[in-house]
């Protein structure tokens, strides 16, 4: 457990040895996996929810708090700001009305939204995949270490003005104002910015909001009624467990509750709040075809070469097989989805910490994956690993 994140839970009263009893909801007995997720909590979380979907059944378990200060658990199927699980459910967006015929998927980007005068290589395929080459808005980090800085997403500038509202179109605007990182379609980099203008481009061929789209073409078909796109609201539906951010303010560390914030910044890179239960039926639909063609969901899971990302979706070798998954996180709150190829087999989470500046939570929530993923689905990862965790 990293100093800092040590720190907090110490000072909110808050470890896995103050919580209460297991709480499970389960189709048979797993004390393992209990047992598993109240040892990563301990590894620097203030709480986890687990849902596994199997051949025996759905199990569900949590650990930790939900409340530092308080003893409560989780909620089994709390709501949880996502993060960039969110690019999961743009991407199947954009391909559903690739399917209507209202998108080309290699068509120029800049066909679609001419005002921003992108470069005409730039297709919808690169902007699902990340090879696009645009600016990322939260801030670029270079392979020499170099940075540079997009808008404000963390410290104390970030909780002071956490319930600002940001335009889609200015994201996109203040990133095309940065030079671009590569030439359109020559190599790979997660940006934030491929999928507000995947946004924008749904928005700009249906003439619908995005939010309706999502509604229209995911959340009604699929009855997932714990799932928001929530614009610039600042709410979270109950339950929800709460989520907190350490910074310094004068020299002086503090630890804030930001459960409640606007979630416009990230936009469709990250904006949505969800449910365990929730993903686990979205993740298992999408995966065995009842959300697009065969085709389609094809291109969607073919995987680039340089980290193994599909349109939307990482895609993870393991020593059992392949993966299909995306995670996200930020402002202490994140949500894990896995699942088989087939849909047989899922894994979903959801998480609640301190997130502070310096992501120091990072190496905590990349070993948490990966022992749920040796413990639910069997072996080791054999790709890179996911580079939006824990943040968008």
């Amino acid at each position: 457990m990293t100093r800092k994140i040590t720190e907090a839970l110490d000072a909110g009263t808050a470890t896995a040895d103050s919580a209460a009893a297991p709480n499970t909801v389960a189709g048979q007995d797993r004390p393992g996996l209990q047992k598993t997720i109240e040892e990563i909590v301990g590894s620097g979380f203030i709480g986890l929810t687990l849902r596994v979907h199997d051949e025996h059944g759905d199990w569900v378990g949590s650990a930790g708090v939900s409340q530092l200060g308080e003893t409560a658990q989780p909620p089994t199927n709390g709501h949880v700001r996502i993060g960039s699980n969110t690019k999961t459910f743009t991407a199947t967006v954009v391909l559903q009305l690739v399917a209507e015929g209202k998108i080309d998927l290699d068509a120029p980007v800049v066909g679609y939204l001419p005002e921003f005068e992108l470069d005409e290589r730039i297709t919808v395929r690169m902007l699902l995949q990340h090879t696009s080459g645009v600016f990322n808005f939260t801030g670029e980090v270079f392979e020499d270490g170099t940075t540079a800085p997009g808008i404000v997403w963390s410290g104390k500038e970030w909780v002071d003005n956490r319930f600002r509202s940001y335009a889609p179109e200015e994201l996109v605007e203040l990133a095309l104002s940065k030079p671009a990182r590569f030439e359109p379609g020559t190599d790979w980099s997660y940006s934030n910015t491929n999928y507000v203008l995947a946004r924008l481009l749904i928005e700009k061929v249906t003439g619908r909001s995005a939010a309706e789209e999502t509604q229209r073409l995911i959340i009604g078909p699929l009855g997932l009624s714990g799932t928001v796109v929530p614009g610039t609201s600042t709410d979270i539906p109950e339950p929800h467990a709460h989520a907190y951010y350490r910074y310094d303010d004068a020299d002086e560390p503090k630890t804030a509750d930001v459960t409640h914030s606007n979630p416009s910044w990230i936009s469709a890179g990250g904006d949505m709040i969800s449910t365990p239960e929730d993903l686990h039926t979205f993740i298992s639909a999408l995966v065995s075809g009842k959300l697009l063609p065969a085709d389609l969901l094809a291109e969607m899971c073919t995987p680039e070469a340089k980290v193994g990302y599909g349109l939307g979706v990482f895609i993870l070798n393991t020593d059992t097989g392949t993966l299909i998954t995306h995670n996200g996180g930020h402002g202490g709150h994140g949500g894990l989805m896995y699942s088989t190829p087939d849909g047989s087999k899922t894994m979903t989470a959801a998480l609640n910490y301190i997130d502070d500046a310096d992501l120091s939570g990072a190496a905590a929530f990349q070993q948490a994956t990966q022992r749920l993923i040796a413990e639910v689905f069997g072996g080791e990862q054999h790709a890179p690993a996911d580079p939006a965790q824990p943040e968008n």
